[in-house]
């Protein structure tokens, strides 16, 4: 035994060490290279200012299924984990056996005895213990471990996932509302229009052809509102789900034509994605797991040595059972070194790299498109905001342009046709700000998603 424990440290397989990935210096689209700070250093509810949001991402994370599955999930893997730690120790079981055995004579008449019975009663504890020598059992523990901590990652990866989904669902409901607003303001102007013109064609100042045109317009304007409430309840029923409700409204706090943007955000070191986003660190723990797994693979070729024993008593008759006639010891060691299997040993040995080089680059996948993430939305984020500089300055020249083109008509310089092409464009380019600003506050979310923000240790 004291030689066994000395060779135990002979562990087949190689240990773990992260393999060399190509690393960008720093974050595509980045404008400011020193990236001292990130934003991803920031608790959640720092940089989703905004009551109602934060009790929204407050009841997700403590309602949400895919979350308490997620939980689920981890305390299977840790108790697994201590599983395949146990077969580390002796195992010892408590044994009580109890025969009764009776034996006949035929010919009873010559012997005159007609049987006998025979009572034996063992009872007492034993002992098994594998003795890792070439590393077997450690590497299961290894890979069993590996998969607990891969399933904590994936708890966290849909923790962030859910933050991020709670706060872009959350925005896209406010820009929803927004350009509601929008139209239903757009649509009352409309009215007063139709309204107007309907008493000057009664009164023989206007004619049919102007009121038409007005009344399409009215029409085109309120044929958006079904539509924009028909997608708002969508998003509400899309946030009801994941904060674990029966479908229903969502409280919000109004998206403001004019509202501030959000100040600049920075974007630490591309390496720092490795050690934070929680799918890249997941899919490094499953390569743990699988480098482990070789190694148990490839100690199946060696042997596997055992000690087993006994401890107990013995005794003959049932009166006499807890009080023994004897007692009764044994220890015996055994090996057992696999000869011929037919290549199962070979074959298991090749399916184990085989899921090392999946694992390998399913590792590398999440890497780069951690990478591929974060410069999208960095490139989303710079893009919006001159798109939301521009399409402000068009609001602004065609709200003007309306005001011209009225004063126009009134006097008598032009015909309505003017104000309605006018009032149409101003209406969707009112409708394409509210949907800039809602993706710009959206693209903010991604960004923070896309850092594994909020949740490092």
């Amino acid at each position: 035994m004291a030689t066994a424990a000395m060779l135990g440290g002979c562990t087949v397989g190689a240990n773990y060490a992260r393999p060399q990935m190509p690393i960008p210096a720093e974050h595509r689209f980045v404008q400011n290279t020193s990236q001292a700070a990130s934003l991803a250093d920031a608790p959640w509810f720092q940089v989703f200012d905004d009551p109602m949001l934060q009790a929204l991402i407050k009841e997700a994370l403590a309602n949400n299924l895919d979350l308490q599955a997620a939980v689920a999930r981890v305390e299977e893997a840790r108790a697994r984990a201590g599983i395949a730690r146990s077969f580390l120790y002796p195992q010892v079981e408590g044994v009580a056996n109890y025969t009764v055995r009776q034996a006949t004579d035929s010919t009873p008449r010559i012997t005159g005895n007609e049987g006998n019975t025979e009572q034996t009663g063992v009872y007492g504890f034993q002992l098994a213990w594998e003795i890792d020598l070439f590393g077997r059992i450690r590497r299961q523990t290894e890979a069993a471990v590996a998969l607990a901590l891969a399933s904590e990652q994936g708890r966290r990866g849909v923790m962030v996932t859910l933050v991020g989904d709670v706060a872009t669902n959350y925005f896209l409901l406010r820009e929803l509302d927004l350009q509601l607003e929008i139209a239903r303001r757009t649509l009352a102007a409309n009215d007063a229009t139709v309204e107007y013109f309907q008493t000057r064609l009664a009164g023989g100042v206007s004619n049919r052809l102007e009121l038409d045109r007005i009344q399409a317009n009215r029409s085109r304007t309120a044929a958006t509102i079904p539509d924009l409430e028909q997608q708002t309840a969508v998003v509400e029923n899309a946030i009801s789900l994941l904060l674990g409700r029966s479908p229903g409204p969502i409280s919000r706090t109004p998206l403001a034509t004019t509202e501030a943007t959000p100040p600049e955000i920075p974007a630490d070191m591309p390496a720092k994605l490795l050690e934070r986003r929680p799918d890249v660190v997941q899919a490094e723990q499953l390569l743990v797991a699988a480098n482990a797994d070789i190694g148990v693979a490839k100690s199946l070729f060696f042997p596997a040595i055992s000690l087993t024993g006994f401890l107990g008593g013995i005794s003959g008759e049932l009166s006499n059972f807890l009080g023994s006639d004897g007692g009764v010891w044994s220890v015996g060691p055994s090996l057992l070194q696999p000869i011929f299997q037919g290549g199962r040993l070979r074959r298991n040995l090749e399916a184990s790299r085989a899921r090392f080089d999946i694992a390998f680059a399913d590792y590398r996948k999440s890497a780069l498109n951690a990478y591929r993430e974060v410069a999208n939305s960095l490139v989303t984020i710079q893009k919006l905001a001159e798109g939301r500089a521009h399409r402000e300055a068009g609001v602004a020249v065609l709200q003007d342009a309306t005001e011209l083109s009225r004063a126009r008509y009134d006097a008598g310089l032009s015909s309505y046709l003017e104000i309605l092409t006018a009032d149409e464009r101003l209406f969707d380019e009112q409708l394409l700000l509210a949907q800039n600003r809602g993706a710009e506050l959206r693209a903010r979310a991604e960004l923070y998603r896309a850092l594994g923000g909020g949740w490092q240790p």
